[in-house]
């Protein structure tokens, strides 16, 4: 669940002791066997308590509970799951199944645990039920360094001769969960079974001659495998089987970067650059070839690389590999002036089928299926209190909600049951009773008795409450009260001489604000981030370094077709000058 980076939607502080009072009974409810004493442990009365809402990387909603930065609780569709931060503290709090630390690597690259990895301890396995959350350890250490749910019971396990899968992880040590928090390591706690290292050391053993025909291991190669973690023959393959994520190969994710902006820069060489594209600036050289050549799945991002910045990755293909040639051409500016295309490197590289990327602008929703399209934005009416009765012949409620001509079609037809119109001049009503107390003010009663059918229709629309409807192809309208806030750019200054894009509301737009950040940090080559709006529970605020209005107005405008009207700042973007 947590083997890919989540987004961010929320951080909460708790404050207030009913909310802290009820999260302690959710657990206690939960986990039975912890004391009260040990809840309040976990979760202490003036410590600081955040609830933290996220996204995972397949779009579920998860809850997360942290205390002291550390995650200790997740929550997902209303049931709660411990993380190894609070196993560390309460190692029995779940039964125990234990694996060799080779497959911890594959289970924390987003595969489930297989039975052929699961190590039976001489006193056998626990005894669970399909569904129950279980914790996962590796040989010789009880500190849990995972936890899933059991796909079968243990009678099950047993009787399929513990071949397929034992546990549905959700959540382990080293995956981005674990992350979010300090990033310690888990403790070493002794097994409790003093047998059960020598039954470990046999069952690696037995297991290794009988799936790979190799001669068993001695207990010195076994106690090796704990502290080196090296491949482990079968319970690696089985837990690894059907994930994608376990094929890495144990590199940071600075090296994965360095060698991702090399392969981008090589293929935008051999592909996009041409020679009549000389001199080409470095900037463009960077936006509009070698991300178009990122791998689909992948975000380029020099900024997480070792070079840090693009002059010294262009330096270091400059001056060690002689692939090009870079100068200052203007001050400040430099461009790609010669490029070696008869280099060895570019000429051996080769460009996978289907890796290119080709950046949209209908990812916005991240829904590659269905691209995004503009909503359509209508007024609604409310009926309210005060104008009920002129409603009840239509037989409807307080709160139902009216288009402005259904609002039309029900005053006239009330005016004309009631035999209300003027019969001298039809333009005009009679006021009525009725009508005198929903439209009329009091300092009106006396001096009105009659009105035009627009001003009549036009006091009654204002005297209802103001919705907005949002439709968007293929789902079903959107009605929220009040007038829809429009996207809001403002630009502020920070320090002396830098100024900072803010944008929000982009959320009511159906319009994904990760994903325009993102869109925004590869076309102006500045930092970008999302961060929740002060004072509001469900909104973000998305920041871009400089002064980008226009680009963020031919994005949301040209792009994504958003109407001008519903777009507040764009009048103030600088106009375009004459050159000099």
């Amino acid at each position: 669940m947590f083997a890919k980076p989540f987004r961010v939607k929320c951080n909460i502080a708790i404050k207030e002791g009913s909310d802290r009072r009820k999260l302690k009974a959710d657990i206690s409810t939960a986990f039975p066997i912890l004391s009260a004493e040990q809840i309040s442990e976990l979760i202490p009365n003036k410590e600081e308590l955040n609830v933290v809402k996220i996204y995972t990387h397949k779009g579920d909603s998860v809850t997360l509970y942290v205390m002291h930065k550390n995650p200790i609780f997740f929550e997902v569709e209303r049931k709660l799951y411990p993380t190894v931060y609070t196993l560390w503290l309460f190692p029995d709090l779940l039964p125990v199944f234990t694996t060799w630390p080779a497959v911890l690597q594959k289970l924390a690259g987003g595969a489930d645990l297989m039975l052929p990895g699961i190590v039976v301890p001489p006193s056998g396995l626990p005894g669970v039920k399909q569904g129950d959350l279980c914790a996962i350890t590796v040989v010789r250490n009880r500190a849990p360094v995972g936890i899933g749910t059991a796909t079968m019971s243990t009678a099950e396990m047993l009787g399929a001769g513990m071949k397929g899968k034992g546990l549905s992880v959700f959540h382990t040590y080293t995956d981005q969960l674990w992350a979010f928090g300090d990033k310690s390591s888990p403790p070493t706690i002794a097994p409790s079974d003093p047998e059960h290292a020598d039954s470990e050391e046999h069952s690696e053993g037995s297991e290794g001659a009988e799936e790979e025909e190799e001669p068993s291991p001695s207990t010195n190669t076994a106690a090796e495998d704990l502290q080196t973690t090296p491949h482990c023959p079968e319970p690696e393959e089985k837990a690894g089987e059907g994930s994608e994520e376990a094929e890495e190969d144990g590199r940071t994710p600075q090296e994965q970067m360095d060698e991702l902006l090399l392969q981008c820069f090589l293929h935008a060489l051999k592909i996009k650059v041409k020679k009549s594209d000389l001199p080409l600036l470095t900037s463009t050289f960077l936006r509009n070839h070698m991300f178009a050549c990122c791998p689909s799945g992948k975000q380029l991002d020099i900024k997480k690389s070792s070079y840090k910045k693009l002059s010294k990755f262009l330096q270091c293909m400059q001056q060690q590999r002689k692939l090009i040639q870079v100068k200052e051409l203007s001050k400040g500016v430099e461009s790609i002036v010669e490029v070696d295309w008869k280099h060895r490197e570019i000429r051996s590289f080769s460009v996978s089928e289907g890796s290119v990327l080709e950046v949209a602008p209908e990812e916005s929703c991240r829904d590659a299926e269905k691209p995004y399209h503009p909503p359509e934005i209508s007024t609604l009416y409310s009926v309210s209190t005060r104008l009920l009765p002129l409603f009840r012949d239509a037989q409807l409620k307080k709160g139902a909600v009216l288009t402005a001509a259904e609002v039309r079609t029900i005053i006239t037809n009330y005016v004309k049951s009631n035999e209300l119109v003027d019969e001298i001049n039809k333009n005009y009503v009679t006021i009525n009773p009725i009508l005198c107390d929903s439209l009329l003010d009091k300092q009106e009663y006396q001096e009105i008795e009659k009105l035009k059918w627009d001003d009549l229709f036009n006091r009654c629309l204002d005297r209802m409450q103001h919705c907005h409807q949002l439709l968007f192809p293929g789902q079903e309208p959107i009605i929220r009260k009040g007038h829809i806030e429009p996207i809001d750019i403002t630009i502020v200054s920070r320090g002396s001489n830098k100024k900072v894009t803010l944008i929000k509301n982009l959320e009511l737009y159906g319009l994904e604000p990760h994903s325009i950040a993102s869109i925004l940090q590869q076309r102006v080559q500045a930092s970008s981030a999302v961060n929740p709006l002060p004072g509001s529970k469900d909104k973000v605020l998305v920041q871009i370094q400089g002064n980008q209005l226009v680009h963020v107005g031919r994005l949301l405008v040209d792009e994504y077709k958003i109407p001008q009207k519903h777009i507040l700042g764009l009048d103030k973007a600088p106009k375009p000058g004459k050159k000099k």
